[in-house]
This record gives structure tokens, sequence and C-alpha cells, in this order.
């Protein structure tokens, strides 16, 4: 008889693993932080024409630090959100969902400024509101926060199915390297 309450504790905690992994949140946080980073050499190549057709490399220097410190701030927030959110799941289990939207909403306005910053810099012959067709960025701010609350959102509902440090556990690789924004000097190519 004890074997198979055995087997059965065996199956349950196998499940809550696999249900767990189906509905992991690692999987839109990488793309995002790939959209992300991805700005940072699009922006860049384009204050390098400017520069370059202006003849004048303080268009380039000025931008580039600019650019460095709005990175700089996304990439702050990025990390204390992920933080924030498994927080919210694992301490705070049953306001969790009013937690989370707050984050993502302060996530969201950080993303939306970096873009707005993006936009007006690389702006066509420097007027406001016409894009230069030559710039192709996939960054849309109110997209990616959504597709990474809707994960963090299915990720309450497999660990709720686990049990005592299996839920920290779970957020252990959301601290890792791998899914941390890479630093400004790395991106940069000149």
């Amino acid at each position: 008889m004890k074997r198979y309450h055995l087997l059965i504790v065996l199956f349950l905690f196998v499940f809550n693993v696999a249900s767990a992994q189906s509905s992991s949140v690692f999987g839109s946080l990488t793309e995002a932080k790939s959209k992300i980073e991805g700005t940072v050499p699009v922006v860049l190549e384009h204050l390098k024409k400017v520069s370059e057709k202006q003849g004048d490399d303080t268009v380039y220097n000025n931008g580039k630090e600019a650019l460095k410190k709005q990175y700089d701030a996304v990439a702050q927030e990025f990390d204390l959100y992920k933080g924030n959110m498994a927080n919210c799941i694992v301490d705070k289990p049953k306001k969790a969902n009013k937690c989370m939207n707050y984050h993502t909403q302060y996530f969201r306005n950080t993303l939306t400024i970096y873009d707005n910053y993006i936009t007006y810099v690389t702006k066509k012959n420097g007027f406001l509101g016409v894009t230069d067709e030559a710039v192709k960025k996939d960054f849309k701010p109110t997209e990616i926060a959504t597709t990474i609350d809707k994960d963090f959102m299915a990720a309450t509902g497999a660990v709720k199915k686990m049990k005592g440090n299996n839920k920290l556990s779970y957020f252990e690789q959301l601290k890792s390297d791998e899914l941390s924004l890479a630093k400004f000097d790395t991106l940069e190519k000149e």
C-alpha cells in the first residue's frame, strides 16, 4: 500500500514540474531581451550615418551617451521587473494579480519611454514624427510587456501546484546572466 502512495506522490511531482515548465516565462523573457538589445546597434548605426553626413562626431558621441543612459535604465528595470513578478507569485499568492499588474504597468511605461527616445533619435532628416525607413527595429513596448505578463500569469497557476522550495527554485533561473540584458558596451559595434 505504501508503494502506491509513493508512486502517486512521484507522479504528482513530475506533473507539477512539467506543467510549470510548459508555462515557462523564460521564452518570452529571452525574446524580449533580444528585442531590447537589438535596438542598440540599429540606433548607433543611424547616429553614425547622421554624424558622417553632417561631418560632426559630436552627434554620434552625444547620441551614444544618451542611448547608453536610456538603455541602462531599461536594463535595471528589466531585472527589477523579473524579481518583482516572481515575488508577487511566491510571497503574495492571494494578491498576485494586482501586484503583477502594477509591476507590468511600470515596466511597460519604462519600455515606452525608451521607445519614444529611439523614435526621437531616428527621425528622418530631423523632422519629428517622420520615421526613417532605413531604420529597421522590432520593438513594440506594449506587445513585449503583454507577452511577458501573460506568461507570468500562466506561471502563477503552475506554481500554485508546487510545494515549499520548489516555488523558489522555479524562479532561480530569472537571476541568471542569460536572462539579463547585455551590457551596453558589448552591444556597441564600431
